[in-house]
């Protein structure tokens, strides 16, 4: 199941002074699956006003109904094995949306398994977000050594003692 909050959590980032995105691809497929265009660009490299307008539409995805709309696909072992759509996707993430040739085999997939009853369009967005470090003084000591076991070698507090 698909934690709304977590959901809602990314959508804090969604703003042009916030956002993390770096690029963001995409393909224009008629109702029968067919590329009719696709489009690959730095996100960096839209004017103020297309980054709002794209943010928007990457913003609608989270707000979308749980579980209904928004939907968590698991792979299986099965499924991950050879040629796979998790494979693709992991290579997607890898290259950060940069190759044109696995993002057009994603449009293909989509195109060839999606129903539409009219023409549509599918929007990836990649997302380079580092998880902020607290500053030194502000880690609880106490916690740290009892989470480490304090006196092991591998403790951050062991090695920072020497």
């Amino acid at each position: 199941m698909i934690n709304r909050e977590d959901m809602l959590a990314l959508t804090r980032r969604m703003t042009v002074k916030r956002t993390s995105m770096t690029r963001i691809a995409g393909g224009y497929l008629d109702r029968d699956g067919y590329i009719d265009g696709t489009f690959n660009t730095g996100f960096l490299k839209l004017s103020p006003d297309e980054k709002e307008k794209n943010l928007q539409i990457a913003k609608s995805i989270p707000f979308s109904d749980t579980n209904k709309n928004l939907k968590e696909y698991a792979f299986s072992d099965e499924k991950m094995k050879g040629d796979s759509m998790r494979k693709l996707l992991m290579g997607m993430r890898a290259c950060g949306l940069k190759n044109d040739a696995l993002m057009e085999t994603f449009y293909e997939i989509v195109g060839e398994r999606y129903q539409s009853e009219g023409d549509y369009a599918i929007f990836v967005f990649h997302d380079r977000y580092d998880i902020p470090a607290l500053p030194v003084p502000y880690i609880d000591l106490p916690l740290l050594l009892h989470s480490w076991g304090a006196g092991r070698p591998d403790c951050p507090a062991h090695r920072n003692a020497f």
